[in-house]
Parts: C-alpha cells; structure tokens; sequence
C-alpha cells in the first residue's frame, strides 16, 4: 500500500489547541469494560483493506446476532489524524480504527481518547503473545498499551535490475550493503546518465518524512535504536552522525535531489531505487523488474542481522466506546491466526506476529517474493511512543534539512542543538 500524506501543520495545532478537550463523553470505564452490543469500527480506505475488513465484519456478525459490528472507511479529511482527533473532541469516535499511527497515539491518549488495552484481564498477555519481544515498544511512557500493534509495512531498498545492468553493475548481487559501497553504487548509476538520481526520497519537511530517509538508516546503523529512548535523544550518536553524513553526501554529490519529485521516481525510472515496505511488490510487480535488499550500514552486516522502520499502523480503541466488551472480543477476533492470514492474503501486509514464515507457509511458498520482507518484518523498530512525538519529529527534521539536506551549519552541532530541544519535549507530560 502506498504510504499517504499526513499534514503537519494542522495535526500539530489541532493537537494543541485540543489536547485537553475531549474523551468526557463517554461511559465509564468501569460500566464499558464488560459491556456488550452493537459497535462502530473504521478501517483504511484502500480497496485491499476495505475487503478485509468488509469479510470480517460479516464473519463475526454471522455468529454475534447481539453484538452487531458496523464497518466504514476512515472519513475522508485532510490526513486520518485530522479526523480522529475531531471525532474524539466531539466524543463520536468509532470503538475501533484500524489506521491508527504509532506517532499520534501520545496525542489521542493527551486527549483522553484513548482505552488502555491493558485494562482487559488478558490485555497485556494477549499483545505480547502475538507481538513478542517488539510488543515492548508499543507501551506508552506509563507501562499501558494503549494500541494493538497489527501491522507493518518494513522498509528496504528497492532497485531497478535493468537500470543497474546498463549501467553496467551486478544486478543479481548489487554492491549495496555499506554507506561506502552504496555511494559508489550511486555514483556510477548516475554517471551512467540512466538514471537523474540514483535513490529520491522527499525533500520536504514534513515530520514524518524522516521515517523514509534517515531513520531506518539509523536504526540499522545503531543495532535498532529508537530516535529516542528513556526520555533521551540518541540520533545525534556516532551512528545517527553517520547515517546523517551519509545522506550529506548523497546530497551534496548531486547522486539525490534537494527537491521532490512530483510522481513517483522509481516506477517513472527517474531513480534506480526507493526505500519501500512489502507493498511495493504490487504496485511495482509489472512495471519494474525489481530486486530488494537490506538498508545499508556502515560497514555492513549480514543481511539477517539488519532492523529497519517497521512503517507499523495499529489498531486503537477509542474512549467514547460503550460496549467494550465487544469491541475487544472483535479485536482479537480480527487479530487472531487465521484473521492475520486473511490480512496478508488480501494486502501483502505483514501482521505484527512473531513467526511470521512458519506460521503461514503456504502463503510464502505460493508468494516466495515476500518472504524477504516477512524476515525482515522480525526485526523491526517503531517511532518512541513519548510525549509530543509529533513535535518532537518534526524538530528532527527541521534540523536534518538544514544540516543535511541543504548542508547548512556543523552537522553535528545542530543535531546537538535538536536533541537538547527534543529531550525537554519528551519529558514533558
């Protein structure tokens, strides 16, 4: 699936100006907990989603006569996080929506939007059980789960084998895998005039647009640190300095542009690679003869020891829900072995479950294309779910386009100067 725009400004002050409205609406939890009956759920509104949802929601309403769920698309509005955050200041959100996004989770809990997960009997032991060890950085700052983690969307490189042939490189076994290697790689790709650029990730300064360039860089470099960790900026670190130096150079040497592309590059052959998740291999299938690897690491490591961004999306329950009691029963419901069976079926998405080859080893062996990703989806590392995440992404990524997009400043200073900012934004409540 196509990741789609989500628009900064007006999450972070619609965020702002809303933090302390909403969530008052709804029952308490002590009466809502154990309440059972009809319930709303929202889901994504690509097609691939939409008929999984739809087969759930008719599966269990088939067998649930009392407990009838009703299923819609995400309402349409500027970005999802737009439209949940009004939906839960005007205390009509749905129970359930399964597009919700790691980053604003800290916001929609400010809000009191949220239910701890963790309040059910089997909350916690249901999530890590799925989920194993990467369960851990789905807690918010007070130990609660207040998501589900469902699934991600890991990111690799994606290269066009035709383009890296004619420009005369080993297209089977590309020489990938360092910041090193992967500059000369660059370097010949468009000193070969095949291509105008060799990766082109946006330019902009969105806050998200850091998970798609420097972040699973960093993750990979670092041996899976988060941006933060213990309320405590890590990305100015030797290895966030690296993975920075070396989007400094890509930059600076021409080999990635300092403007976005309108379109997409990699499928108009502009650019011989783009980091992706698993649901590249639809979109691009029949237009690219593609090959996939790792990110790259400084020095490169074998290709079973690299994490990367998870690009996860969660599912969350939301506080005006009267009858979550039901709701959670749907959740696990729409969670359970053969439901995540269903997901990665219909939308080439990997579940958030551990075992992910083993567990559906048809599917592998009819699709073996996603078997890299399946691998790479059990080492995978989230955005910290802190206090003010969104603004403390985009505080990153205003100082990573100046220092390392446009090479303005000492790159290491400036980093300094952002994490100081974001580590008093982290601790905050």
């Amino acid at each position: 699936m196509k990741r789609k725009a989500l628009t900064t400004l007006a999450i972070i002050s619609l965020g702002a100006s809303l933090s302390g409205c909403g969530g008052d609406s709804g029952p308490s939890a002590e009466e809502a907990a154990t309440a059972n009956g009809p319930i709303d759920i929202w889901y994504s509104n690509n097609a691939e989603e939409v008929a999984w949802g739809e087969a759930m929601v008719d599966a269990w309403n088939a067998e649930h006569p009392d407990e009838q769920v009703t299923g819609q698309e995400i309402p349409a509005g500027t970005s999802s996080e737009e439209v949940i955050t009004a939906a839960i200041t005007a205390g009509n959100a749905p129970c359930l929506i399964y597009n919700t996004a790691p980053a604003a989770v800290p916001l929609f809990n400010k809000q009191g939007g949220l239910v701890s997960l963790s309040e059910f009997d089997d909350g916690a032991s249901y999530i890590e059980t799925r989920t194993g060890d990467r369960s851990a950085q789905y807690l918010s700052t007070d130990g609660e789960y207040y998501q589900m983690p469902w699934k991600t969307n890991p990111s690799m490189i994606f290269y066009n084998k035709d383009i890296f042939s004619a420009a005369g490189l080993d297209a089977e076994n590309p020489p990938l895998s360092t910041y090193d290697e992967f500059l000369a790689t660059s370097q010949t790709l468009v000193d070969s005039g095949e291509v105008q650029a060799a990766i082109w990730p946006a330019a902009s300064s969105e806050f998200f647009q850091s998970w798609f360039d420097f972040y699973p860089l960093f993750i990979a470099g670092s041996g899976g640190q988060q941006l933060v960790e213990n309320g405590t900026s890590q990305f100015n670190n030797p290895a966030g300095i690296d993975a920075a130096m070396f989007w400094a150079q890509m930059y600076e040497r021409g080999l990635t542009p300092k403007e976005n592309y309108t379109g997409d590059s990699f499928a108009d052959g502009v650019a011989a690679m783009s980091i992706v998740g698993p649901w590249a291999i639809a979109v691009y299938d029949d237009a690219v003869n593609w090959g996939v690897v790792p990110v790259p690491t400084p020095d490169g490591v074998s290709p079973d020891e690299v994490s990367s961004f998870s690009d996860e999306k969660s599912i969350g329950m939301f506080s005006a829900c009267d009858n979550r009691g039901t709701a959670w029963e749907f959740l696990k419901f729409t969670t359970s072995e053969d439901a995540d069976g269903q997901l990665l079926e219909l939308t080439g998405q990997m579940p958030m479950r551990t075992e992910l080859p083993t567990t559906y080893p048809d599917y592998f062996a009819a699709n073996p294309d996603y078997e890299v990703f399946a691998d790479q989806a059990s080492r995978t590392v989230e955005v910290p779910i802190v206090p003010n995440s969104i603004d403390i992404w985009q505080t990153f990524r205003d100082a990573y386009s100046e220092a390392v997009i446009f090479g303005e400043g000492d790159l290491q200073a400036t980093f300094d100067e952002a994490a100081q900012r974001i580590n008093d934004l982290a601790g905050e409540e």
